[in-house]
């Protein structure tokens, strides 16, 4: 590796990135550059940039992204409705590309010769950053301190962060590491690492739990245009706004939270506890609107690519040429997802209360259990006998 002169690192202001950034000019001497994306992670930019500059950064970014990465990233992986190993939103997934993808933008116009990121050499997200990073520049050189140095513990780093005095957001006593935007909010580490303990009730930051939740259930209706929500309950919103918005209503009512244990790219198991409000509820109301206007193969086809479009997103492969195959395929069917979900928030559900579109294919004169002039119930007859044929001929066979 050549030494670099000039570093752009992605820069959160939290333990890792902190005590990162003082560890690359000790060790490089070089000048660091800290960008800071603003995806959503409200008073936690407070102080960033002061915070960068005390550290030692020479120049510091700090842009509001949320707009785009609600836009281009979380609307596209919602029309796939991707959710890995049944359970996960992928939060904190979908966000790294578009850092990435800034970050290398911000090291051409600075001409820097290196990135650097505070992902773990055990994580995910060194994946997903690094293969962004060679996806749109193949030339740029990578700085990955996790996996160069000695401060290979939560421990150590907190004990670095102090000898340097840089103040840190990580205690003793709440020892877990988070990560926050628009779509989630994510928990691991410390005492998560134990997965028979409960999370802290203390902990949660966008949801009250269901037991406090109101006792009486709110209704919210989402409109839909060609697969993307554009207005709640009448009044139209941009992207950013209307997941804001959600996750406002969603966390009212303890929706979507989630602990699970999940499956890592780089092979180990991990626990990690999330808190999604606003995209659960977008989950469920596109399903909705999905139901009544897809065709049933295209749905059927569709819901067949959702494991391997989740992963991809997952282990980091959003600017491969295979996801943006799947995109388009996609997207296609996604035009005629058009309509209405009414929503039920009752203590940590959403229960879909209702749904209408211009362009349903249910039709209650064809559906009816009523006398109806369109569907002969005979022809089933035929139907069900072709379809039983080769089921037959293998019964006589084992006979």
């Amino acid at each position: 590796m050549d030494n670099p002169q000039k570093i752009v690192l992605a820069y959160s202001g939290g333990l890792d990135t902190s005590v990162i950034l003082a560890w690359l000019r000790d060790t490089y001497g070089s000048e660091v550059i800290a960008f800071c994306a603003n995806l959503g992670q409200a008073e936690e930019l407070t102080g960033v940039e002061e915070k960068a500059k005390a550290t030692g950064a020479k120049t510091v970014y700090i842009e509001d992204l949320r707009a785009e990465f609600t836009r281009d990233f979380v609307f596209p992986m919602l029309r796939a409705n991707a959710v890995y190993e049944g359970n996960y939103l992928l939060g904190t997934s979908i966000a790294r590309p578009l850092i990435a993808k800034r970050q290398v933008e911000i090291a051409v116009a600075e001409g820097a010769d290196a990135v650097a990121h505070g992902a773990t050499g055990k994580g995910n997200d060194q994946v997903r950053f690094e293969l962004t990073y060679y996806a749109l520049k193949p030339d740029i050189q990578v700085i990955a301190p996790w996996r160069l140095w000695n401060l290979n513990s939560r421990s150590k780093l907190i004990a670095f962060a102090e000898s340097k005095r840089i103040p840190i957001p990580v205690t003793a006593e709440k020892p877990y590491s988070s990560d926050r935007n628009l779509l989630h909010i994510s928990f691991e580490g410390g005492i998560l690492e134990d997965p028979w303990l409960e999370p802290y009730e203390d902990m949660f930051l966008l949801t009250v739990s269901p037991e406090r939740a109101p006792d009486q259930p709110q209704y919210v209706e989402i409109d839909y245009e060609a697969g993307d929500p554009v207005a709640v309950d009448g009044e139209r919103l941009g992207p950013a706004e209307l997941l804001a918005r959600l996750n406002t209503l969603g966390g009212r009512h303890g929706v979507g939270r989630v602990d699970l244990v999940e499956n890592r790219y780089v092979g180990m198991k991990s626990r990690g506890v999330y808190e999604t409000p606003g995209g659960t509820i977008l989950h469920a109301a596109h399903r909705a609107i999905e139901s009544l206007t897809l065709d049933r193969e295209v749905l059927h086809l569709r819901d067949s690519f959702i494991p391997r479009y989740a992963e991809m997103v997952y282990y980091g492969y959003w600017f491969s040429p295979e996801r943006q195959m799947l995109q388009t395929a996609i997207d296609a069917a996604q035009r005629v997802v058009s309509g209405t979900a009414r929503l039920k928030l009752y203590k940590g559900n959403v229960i879909v209360a209702g749904r209408k579109s211009t362009q349903s294919l249910y039709r209650p004169d064809i559906a009816t259990f009523e006398a109806d002039s369109v569907y002969r119930q005979a022809d089933a007859e035929g139907f069900i006998r072709l379809n039983a044929l080769r089921l037959k001929i293998q019964a006589l066979v084992r006979r």
